[in-house]
């Protein structure tokens, strides 16, 4: 994929110039390559509900939040299972999946450090379940956040901008001084509705560039003067 990333100004790659106040990052497809392992987690629960998915329900269900991906698969198939029920078979599955670590995506490790080293306030926020976030962070690195973020710890998840406008009131940051990266349209609109500037790294479905969003191939062509040059003011 061709990298849209602007001409890099020296001055902000040392932050001279930079207003940037936090950076919030997505989980799932961004910093772990973990979008594989749910779609096999639903196929293989539904295979034992008597129902083959679909492979284009792939695109629907990515980067949502579990409770809207069950809904729709249970919709989709006409399985005989609750949505309580399908949620825990589903989070199970995929415990048992990742249970011995899961690898970085190409670049995350040296991002997540660069930005440690630098001070620069960090927050995880995901769709994801809290049970699901704290396994994969044993092989992020929980130290590497000021904090973490669950979709079942609030109300209204992703594509909503709850929780954005959360972290980055609860890391006394301004959301437009925020860069959130994502890997999901669904992500990508929670981030922008709540004022954010996006950089996107589509992960399973394809992400166009627009208005204060900028996309990337990987995180390798992500850096902190990267970041810090997408907000000057």
């Amino acid at each position: 994929m061709t990298s849209s990333i602007p001409a890099l100004d020296p001055r902000m790659a040392e932050g001279r110039e930079s207003a940037l106040q936090a950076v919030l990052l997505d989980m799932d497809g961004t910093l772990v390559d973990t979008e594989g392992f749910w779609w096999e987690a639903e196929v293989e629960v539904f295979a034992e509900l008597g129902h083959a998915l679909d492979d284009a329900y792939r695109e629907v269900v990515v980067g949502g939040p579990m409770t809207r991906s069950a809904s729709y698969l249970i919709q989709a198939t006409g399985a005989e299972v609750s949505l309580a029920e399908l949620t825990l078979l589903l989070n199970d599955r995929f415990e048992e999946l990742v249970g011995r670590g899961v690898p970085l995506m190409p670049g995350a490790d040296r991002l997540l450090t660069e930005l440690t080293e630098h001070g620069v306030p960090t927050a995880l926020v995901s769709a994801s379940h809290r049970r699901i976030i704290d396994r994969v962070l044993k092989s992020i690195g929980p130290e590497r956040f000021a904090f973490t973020l669950a979709g079942d710890e609030m109300e209204r998840t992703k594509p909503h901008p709850d929780p954005y406008l959360l972290a980055a009131a609860r890391l006394g940051a301004v959301p437009e001084r925020c860069v959130v990266v994502e890997d999901t349209a669904t992500g990508v609109a929670s981030a922008e509705a709540a004022g954010c500037r996006v950089v996107a790294v589509p992960s399973v479905v394809p992400i166009e560039p627009a208005a204060g969003r900028t996309v990337v191939g990987s995180l390798e062509e992500v850096d902190l003067g990267f970041l810090r040059s997408l907000i000057t003011h």
